[in-house]
């Protein structure tokens, strides 16, 4: 099995702990290895490391390489620019050996957590399976536990396995208000979009050239002529794999994927997975210690501090970030608004703190 690991990301939502120089997957946000070695050392029993091929940019392939030093260097493609995920994935799978592409090829984010690693691997293989005996496209769904507006959603529409559980995908639905995620959730008859797919790679090339001709044309170009990769590249569309392909498949197929799964998606996601104290206070980095025996009086706060000591008196709910350069307090659900701190930077040309 082929693996693809998606490891773009411009640094944004961690801020001030992620960085354009360290994005997201780099991180080690529970302790221990990084987001990336996670995704790559959870598919030991599945796939060599010479199976896999991580796409990222040119910027931060040598952090890859660095950081995954049992992935052959070549098999760490740089995009030369950001054209999206229909162009990332269509090029990574052109660049496996045309031999290797005729079996399953599975492409991963790199940045997402799986509590359960067995229960992950099990359904991976059972994707596998279905891909090897019935040459479908699959993206696998994840079991929603919250009415979340901030995920795409499945619909699932007829079996096509009873044993293994899988479904057909009736349509891909947009990210919903509150009312409308609560009744999908209810309804019991959808799954959240993972961004985790499936396919041999020869299909997916096919499929491409189908409904992306321009895109599959621009791909044969760098084929063909892999030196003028940088010119060839930035004229590719710029379009997601959901839109630009897998909503124009006839038939695609789903599995449910229940592994502890988070995109962690912002500070209020790390704190919603990590351990935490009786008052629902939770800590990470080297000062986290320090830090636990000074809270007083305050509850279901995230303390993220990189060696400074931080002390939480008669509040709630807040995230408290510092990482010795930036101090970053907000209130943990309003995580998302981290990007209008990091727009404001780059207006401002404060190169040092992005």
């Amino acid at each position: 099995m082929q693996i693809i690991i998606l490891a773009g990301g411009s640094g944004t939502r961690f801020w001030p702990l992620s960085r354009r120089q360290r994005p997201k997957q780099f991180l080690s946000l529970e302790g221990g290895t990084s987001l990336l070695q996670q995704t790559c050392s959870r598919l030991e029993g599945l796939a060599d490391p010479e199976d896999v091929w991580v796409c990222t940019t040119e910027r931060l392939a040598p952090a890859v390489r660095e950081q995954l030093p049992q992935v052959p260097a070549h098999q760490v493609l740089a995009e030369p620019q950001g054209r999206n995920t229909a162009a990332a994935i269509g090029w990574s799978v052109s660049c496996i050996p045309e031999s290797l592409r005729e079996g399953a090829v599975a492409v991963l984010p790199a940045d997402h957590r799986m509590a359960d690693g067995p229960a992950f691997r099990q359904v991976l293989d059972q994707a596998r399976q279905a891909v090897e005996e019935r040459d479908l496209v699959l993206t696998l769904g994840i079991r929603p536990h919250r009415a979340e507006t901030g995920y795409g959603y499945l619909e699932l529409g007829e079996v096509l396995d009873q044993g293994s559980g899988l479904r057909r995908v009736s349509r891909f639905r947009e990210k919903p208000d509150l009312a409308t995620a609560e009744s999908y959730v209810s309804s019991g008859n959808f799954l959240w979009n993972g961004g985790i797919f499936v396919f041999r790679g020869t299909t997916l090339l096919s499929l491409l050239e189908h409904h992306q001709p321009e895109l599959s044309s621009g791909l044969k170009a760098i084929a063909a002529e892999p030196h003028r990769l940088a010119e060839l590249y930035a004229e590719l569309p710029s379009t997601s794999i959901d839109y630009g392909l897998m909503e124009k498949i006839d038939v695609i197929g789903t599995l449910p994927l229940d592994c502890g799964w988070s995109d962690l998606g912002s500070w209020q996601a790390l704190w919603e997975v990590a351990a935490k104290d009786d008052a629902g206070n939770a800590f990470g980095g080297p000062g986290a210690e320090t830090s636990a025996a000074l809270q007083i009086a305050a509850r279901d706060n995230l303390v993220w501090s990189e060696g400074a000591a931080v002390a939480l008196v008669g509040v709630e709910g807040l995230a408290v970030v510092n990482t010795g350069d930036a101090i970053l307090v907000m209130p943990r659900e309003q995580a998302q608004e981290v990007k209008a701190v990091v727009e404001r930077l780059a207006a401002q040309q404060r190169e040092d703190l992005l």
